[in-house]
Parts: C-alpha cells; sequence; structure tokens
C-alpha cells in the first residue's frame, strides 16, 4: 500500500513543469517526509485548492511547499529594524553610505561611513523626532532626491515605529500637498530648494508640525512667524538635539506598518500602498534564495528611493552588509559617478539600457568595416557560448568588449533590470558586452516589489523568470482578450499573485479605514495585477501585455501600446515613444522624442539644412526617414501589420514628470499624453486620411 506521502509525490511529480534542458530532474521527500523539493528547475505546479479547481498554481521550485517569509539564515529577522541591527552588528567596520558631494555643494571622491556610524546617526535623528513629541505611528515625510540622510532617516522610522511616506522630488505642489494631507503626515525632511516650494503652501498642510532641512545651514534657514505652529531646523539642529537626549528604540512589530508608498500611477490621484515590515522582509527573505551577495559589493544608487525598485534593492543590500554609493543628483552626470565609483552591482531600467544599447550599435554601425567586423565576430562569437552554458574566452573582452564594460565602471560583476520589459535583444545584448550576470525581474508596488525573477545560470531572454519564492503565481482567463489557460503552446492570462508579500490595502483616510482592497484583491487572496503573461517551457513567466492599457482599433484588433513602444525604443532616432490608437481610426500614429545628436548627424549625411532641432523635426524628409527605421525594426521584431504606425510627429521636448507626461516610475501617462499631443494626433491622422482617398494612390 502506498503511503498518502508517496501518492502526493508522485502527483507533484507527474505535474511538475517540464524542463526541458535540464536532465535527471527529480522530485524528493525530505527526511522528515512531509516536504518535498525539486533538485534543479525553475517552478513547480500545484493545485488552487487540495479537492478541486485545475493544477496552475505555480511556486519557484526553491520552496513548492511552503510560501518564505522570513530569511532562511535569519529567521529572527522580521522587521526593517531587525535588518538593520543585523547588519550594524554584522558589518559594524563596513563601509555602508558614500557620497561625492561635500557640505560646500563641490564633488570629489566618494567618502564613506560605516554600518556603525550610520546606526548612530540614525539613533540620534529617531531621538531627536521623538525630542519634538512625535510618538509611533506618525508619518514622516521624505522629500528629497537618493542621499545618504534619506536611508538614514527611514533606518531612524524603522527603528521608533514611525511610518515613512516617500514624496517624489518631482511630483508637482498639488500631489505633495494631497499626499501630505491623505496620510497626516507629521513631520518632513526636505532640502533647501523643495523648502521654498513646501512653505507655499505650509498653511494648507495643517497635520505637519516639524520641518527638517537636510543639508541646510542653521543660519541660511529661514523664520517661520511666531505664530506658526510649526518647527523648522537644519537636519544638523535635529541630529544635535537627538545626542542630546537619547531616547530607547521603540521597534516595531512585523504586522506594524513600515510605509506608505503612494503610486501616481497614470490617471487619478495618487494612491497610498500600505506595506508592512513583515511584507517587505518576506520579498528579500525569497529574493536571497537566488540573489546573493557579499560585503565586498559596491552598489550605485539613483534609482529614486521613493519607488519600491530602489527601496527593495537597500533592503536587500543592508541585509548583506553591501556599500551604497549615491549619484550626484544629476542623471546627466550619472557616468561621471560610476567612473568615481567603480560599483559592482548596477541596477536599472529598460530606458536606460536600451539607450546603452542604441548608442553603442550606431557607433559600431560608424566604426568603419574593420572594426564594424571584429565587433561583429566578437558579437556572434560570444553569443553563441554564453547561450550554450560555457565560459567564454577573456580574448574578446580584451579585443573588443573592455571599453564597453568601463563604462560602468569596469567591475560590474551583476546587472539587474526591472519596471518594464527588457528586449531579448538587449539582454543578450548587456551578457555579451559587459560579460556578467543580467537579470531581470517583475514586480509591483502592491507586492512589496518583485514577483518573479530570473534565475542565475538560465540564458534564455524574454521572460521575467520563476515566481518568488515569497509568492505563488496563476494565470486567469481574459476571454474578451482571447487569453485562456487553455492556449497552445502555452498557457495565457492575467497575472495574479498571491503571498505574503502582498500590501495591506490602499490608505483610505477620507473614509475611516486602511483598507480598500476589493478592487485588485479577490475573495481567494489573489491580487490581480492587470498584466498579461504566459508560462514558457521550465515554468518561466513571460509579461506578453497589459490589460488595463489595451485599445481597440476601428476593425477589432487590441492593441497593447507598451508592447510596441518597447519595440520602437530601439529605433536609433528614438529616445522616447506615444503610441496612440483608438476605435474611430483603423491605424495607429507615434509621438517621438528624438534623439538630437543621431538626428542631427542624419541631417548632415544628408546635406540638410536647418535652422534649430525643432525646424528639423518638423521637415518632412526627418519624419519619413524616421518612420521608415521604425517600419525596419518593427519588422525585425515580428510586429503584426496594424501594430506599425503609419505616421509619426517628431519633437524636441522628452516626456518628463515636469511636463506631466510620465510617472515616477517612468511609465508614460497616457491620458495626459493624448491631451498634451492632441493637435499633433489629429493632424496626423488627417493626413492619413487624406493620402488613403488620394485619387493615384486608390488606383
Amino acid at each position: 500500500m502506498e503511503s498518502t506521502a508517496q501518492r502526493r509525490l508522485k502527483a507533484i511529480q507527474g505535474h511538475l513543469v517540464p524542463i526541458t534542458h535540464v536532465l535527471d530532474s527529480h522530485v524528493q521527500t525530505s527526511t522528515t517526509a512531509s516536504e518535498f523539493f525539486h533538485s534543479q528547475g525553475y517552478s513547480v505546479v500545484l493545485p488552487e485548492k487540495l479537492n478541486t479547481g485545475k493544477w496552475n498554481v505555480y511556486r519557484s521550485v526553491r520552496s513548492p511547499l511552503k510560501l518564505i517569509s522570513r530569511l532562511p539564515e535569519h529567521p529572527e529577522i522580521g522587521t526593517l529594524h531587525d535588518n538593520f541591527m543585523h547588519a550594524i552588528e554584522a558589518f559594524k567596520d563596513y563601509n555602508y553610505l558614500g557620497t561625492r558631494v561635500r557640505g560646500d555643494g563641490t564633488v570629489g571622491e566618494y567618502k564613506w561611513m560605516t554600518y556603525g556610524e550610520a546606526g548612530t546617526v540614525r539613533l540620534a535623528i529617531g531621538s531627536g523626532l521623538r525630542h519634538h513629541g512625535l510618538l509611533e505611528g506618525a508619518c514622516i515625510g521624505l522629500y528629497f532626491i537618493n542621499r545618504p540622510e534619506w536611508l538614514i532617516v527611514d533606518h531612524a522610522c524603522s527603528a521608533y515605529s514611525y511610518i515613512s511616506v516617500p514624496l517624489y522630488d518631482t511630483l508637482g505642489p498639488d500631489a505633495v500637498k494631497y499626499i501630505v494631507n491623505h496620510a497626516d503626515v507629521q513631520a518632513i525632511f526636505c532640502l533647501p530648494h523643495t523648502l521654498n516650494t513646501l512653505l507655499s503652501f505650509l498653511s494648507e498642510i495643517p497635520s505637519v508640525r516639524l520641518v527638517v532641512v537636510v543639508g541646510g545651514i542653521d543660519e541660511h534657514v529661514p523664520s517661520l512667524p511666531s505664530n506658526s505652529q510649526v518647527k523648522l531646523i537644519s537636519f544638523a539642529k535635529l541630529l544635535s538635539q537627538g545626542h542630546s537626549d537619547l531616547q530607547p528604540f521603540c521597534p516595531p512589530k512585523p504586522e506594524d506598518i513600515a510605509t506608505i508608498c503612494y503610486t501616481s500611477g497614470t490617471t487619478g490621484t495618487p494612491k497610498g500602498v500600505i506595506l508592512t515590515h513583515g511584507n517587505l522582509i518576506a520579498t528579500i527573505a525569497g529574493a536571497s534564495l537566488t540573489l546573493k551577495f557579499c560585503p565586498s559589493d559596491i552598489y550605485i544608487s539613483y534609482l529614486p528611493l521613493a519607488h519600491i525598485y530602489e527601496r527593495a534593492n537597500q533592503v536587500m543590500l543592508a541585509y548583506y552588509g553591501g556599500a551604497v554609493g549615491f549619484y550626484q543628483g544629476d542623471n546627466l552626470k550619472l557616468m561621471d559617478d560610476l567612473a568615481a565609483l567603480r560599483p559592482t552591482i548596477f541596477c536599472s531600467v529598460p530606458r536606460l539600457y536600451n539607450r546603452i544599447y542604441s548608442g553603442i550599435m550606431n557607433a559600431v554601425q560608424t566604426s568603419g568595416v574593420l572594426r564594424k567586423t571584429l565587433f561583429n565576430a566578437a558579437y556572434n562569437s560570444k553569443k553563441q557560448v554564453i547561450i550554450s552554458g560555457r565560459n567564454p574566452s577573456p580574448m574578446w573582452d580584451r579585443l573588443v568588449f573592455s571599453k564597453i564594460k568601463g563604462m560602468l565602471g569596469g567591475r560590474v560583476h551583476f546587472l539587474g533590470s526591472g519596471a518594464s520589459p527588457l528586449s531579448p535583444d538587449v539582454m543578450d545584448f548587456l551578457r555579451v558586452c559587459f560579460g556578467c550576470q543580467v537579470i531581470e525581474g517583475y514586480g509591483m508596488t502592491e507586492t512589496s516589489c518583485l514577483i518573479s525573477c530570473m534565475d542565475k545560470g538560465d540564458n534564455l531572454s524574454g521572460h521575467v523568470g520563476s515566481p518568488n519564492p515569497a509568492c505563488e503565481i496563476k494565470l486567469v482567463d481574459v476571454p474578451e482578450m482571447n487569453y485562456t489557460s487553455e492556449d497552445q503552446p502555452y498557457p495565457r492570462g492575467e497575472i495574479c499573485v498571491r503571498g505574503p508579500v502582498l500590501f495591506q490595502g490602499y490608505y483610505k483616510d477620507e473614509v475611516q479605514t486602511y483598507f480598500d482592497r476589493k478592487e485588485v484583491i479577490d475573495g481567494d487572496g489573489w491580487l490581480h495585477t492587470g498584466d498579461i503573461g504566459l508560462w514558457l517551457p521550465g515554468g518561466r513567466l513571460k509579461i506578453i501585455d497589459r490589460k488595463k492599457n489595451i485599445f481597440k482599433l476601428a476593425q477589432g484588433e487590441y492593441i497593447a501600446p507598451e508592447k510596441i513602444e518597447n519595440v520602437y525604443a530601439k529605433c536609433k532616432f528614438v529616445s522616447q515613444c506615444f503610441i496612440y490608437g483608438d476605435s474611430l481610426n483603423s491605424c495607429l500614429v507615434a509621438i517621438v522624442s528624438v534623439d538630437p545628436d543621431v538626428l542631427k548627424d542624419w541631417a548632415t549625411s544628408e546635406a540638410i539644412k536647418y535652422e534649430n532641432l525643432g525646424h528639423l523635426c518638423n521637415d518632412p524628409r526627418a519624419r519619413a526617414a524616421v518612420l521608415t527605421e521604425m517600419d525596419a525594426i518593427g519588422r525585425e521584431a515580428q510586429l503584426r501589420g496594424f501594430e506599425f504606425a503609419k505616421s509619426v510627429t517628431l519633437v524636441v521636448e522628452p516626456f518628463t514628470m515636469e511636463n506631466d507626461l510620465l510617472t515616477p516610475t517612468f511609465k508614460i501617462k497616457r491620458p495626459q499624453a493624448k491631451a498634451y499631443f492632441s493637435a499633433a494626433i489629429s493632424n496626423m491622422y488627417a493626413e492619413i486620411s487624406t493620402s488613403d482617398t488620394n485619387p493615384q494612390k486608390m488606383l
């Protein structure tokens, strides 16, 4: 007679996702005969319910029968405070926070603060907040860009059970005012240049009791009216007050709120995502089974700390004792900062990787026949070796790729990508040219960042890996878009997530409740992401569509504009692209923010004279050249006929948060972009209509 454990073992063995390239893949019972593990591979498929239901729930093979919520090697770490205390104890004298910017604003070599020193400053800042009467549970606003003080204040919040509320420094005054009032923020840390904005509506944010100016000098901090209820002091002053009146920690519990992250979204007012300490620890606990770093690693921080992607990176780095060097605060000087810091870890978004790819490929194309031939030979040879799983010869790195590696400082051994899909071509390019591990992940604020991540050693491009061991994933049919679990060759549907990484709800103080999750979380606890995915062999998740931004053309074809924009991003002329279409028209049009240097070089090569870049953008020859190049890129990516843009408008102005065309996570605000470019869109459709009714064209 078979035991229950043996029968279950057989059932799971029969439903494991096929790992096509792995031999002798198997499941074994543990010594307790109560758990199972898979020796190799990526995902395991389980039934959603024990008695009924499909076998459609995917979990990481690293923990198939239990979702991870604590760090396996340090289960005592349950909060962000625990995590930082662990870092101080284990890495007290190791470098932690580094900056090039001096107190007088000049820039030099990186100067470092150790974990122990950061812990001391954290104690003083937290004590200073208690000195000013802020009690546990108070919301603290962080209204400034990445710099050491940001993380120190965040650590102070964790140590004294405050709730941190990041405020994007690029948000307009109205959005900042809304968030401060919505979250009842009691103290705000800001920079001198954001202080004036804050003071302009100080009377309209009555919950604020304390404003701390980071990087400001006491003598330069303005005085407020004597009848003001708000105290305005410098960071140095708060530090001094805290040192003089040290207070014991008030450690949080795992279920306590750690942060309220406001996601601006592409429409509507910002929503406050409530994340607990347990949420954030769970996401890095799961990631720690896949991603390993060490105290000798150096990371450059330039992605917005107000975004969960960078926030989770910082929690992970503190756990491993890594050093964090901050950029100067100017993206245009990032390459200079990289050269000075020479990081070993670099995380970014596809937008930057696409620019690196386009810049290098354009340089190769214009480098002459010999250099171009050498590059292509080296690239193709190394790519084939990497795909086969072998170690490439260092010869090509010495001859061809060393200068490219030097762009990021020359020491990077890990490249991470997130926030939006990375093109397989760009992924392969990064692996070949930088000769290091390149990992793409997928996540969202509501899942404390990481939903899935590529596994080390997986050389297949074009997917976002297997589930984070701290969550499980299933695909739900979307019949109106013809996506179902029965699709061949791969099941498709809306990506749904469940597990200890899920947020606690959207902060809704106007209805006197913390939680309002019904719109996104169903009765069985599944978060519906709005993203469409499919399962590749090996249990790898691939993002293929976006449910929320889908629209239909006049002939009934569904369009996923973000997919098309990601394709066109590889065009050398394109810095940014906005694809538009609607149910009244049968084709797409594009607004392209051009790469100025590439367009100018093209004009010079064509002997085209122009007064300025705006004049060149309006030249029909330039529009035709860009559209021709976009068509070629589209054909290469195998876009379907109706997915090609039929007309393009070129603009000089980039899409930014300042002109309200981008969210802080670099996603296009589609309704705003439609309104902003409404005249250009109308003109393009009028041109297309005229062209389509041209008698000669109709013959």
